[in-house]
């Protein structure tokens, strides 16, 4: 079966450093897989992800993506700065702008359907992974990669999120990498 993207011997050093971040990592993702990296904090999850969507350089290896492959990427914090509003509606259509309707239908999606007018500074944690869920969603990606995507929710929040994202995967045949912290 063709593989999405593939890394073949990717080794990612700590820039303005020796340090050595991965080393010598394998591994293919197939269409329709479900794929989990966990490890603790400073383990290299996140240097990975960077890597595999090309925002990190890499010191050896290489990364092979399905031509014409498209990514859907919910990050693992999101920066809002309070002293510049931004809405729900805007934030969606960054970078490229998206119509009304496809707004509506992304947040509708995602079950937080009503909030394209409110603040991102106004949301609850388990609102903005949702809305960040949806931004995700907006290009219908084949791969959805997912940084710790429930940090910072409560329990309840946690099933939900994982529950929504079950309901993504089985309605669109989405390919999903989640990372996330190991206990202890």
């Amino acid at each position: 079966m063709t593989a999405l993207i593939e890394a073949r011997g990717l080794t990612i050093q700590r820039p303005g450093s020796s340090d050595m971040v991965l080393r010598d990592v394998d591994f293919r993702i197939a269409p329709g897989e479900i794929v989990t990296v966990v490890g603790p904090n400073g383990s290299g999850k996140s240097s990975l992800i960077r890597a595999l969507l090309g925002h990190m350089p890499l010191a050896a290896g290489q990364v092979v993506r399905w031509q014409g492959l498209r990514i859907g990427y919910v990050p693992q914090r999101v920066q809002v700065d309070t002293a510049m509003p931004m809405t729900v509606r805007r934030f969606l259509s960054l970078p490229r702008r998206i119509d009304d309707a496809t707004a509506v239908a992304a947040l509708a999606r995602t079950g937080v359907e009503g909030l394209e007018r409110r603040q991102l500074t106004q949301l609850s944690g388990g609102q903005f992974q949702r809305v960040l869920l949806a931004r995700a969603l907006l290009h219908r990606p084949h791969l959805l990669v997912l940084d710790e995507p429930t940090q910072g929710l409560d329990q309840p929040g946690m099933v939900a999120f994982y529950k929504l994202i079950e309901e993504v995967r089985a309605q669109t045949g989405l390919t999903l990498r989640m990372w996330s912290d190991q206990p202890g």
